[in-house]
């Protein structure tokens, strides 16, 4: 089974909104920093 299937089963979906989350919260720590830093 390839690691990104057109139609994910039910738990890889889920891993892939996880893995998604995970990104964009660190994305947004990200700008966050660079924005506090002066």
């Amino acid at each position: 089974m390839p690691v990104l299937d057109p139609n994910p089963q039910n738990g890889q979906k889920k891993f892939l909104i996880v893995l998604g989350a995970m990104l964009a919260i660190t994305v947004i720590i990200g700008i966050v920093a660079s924005v506090a830093s002066p």
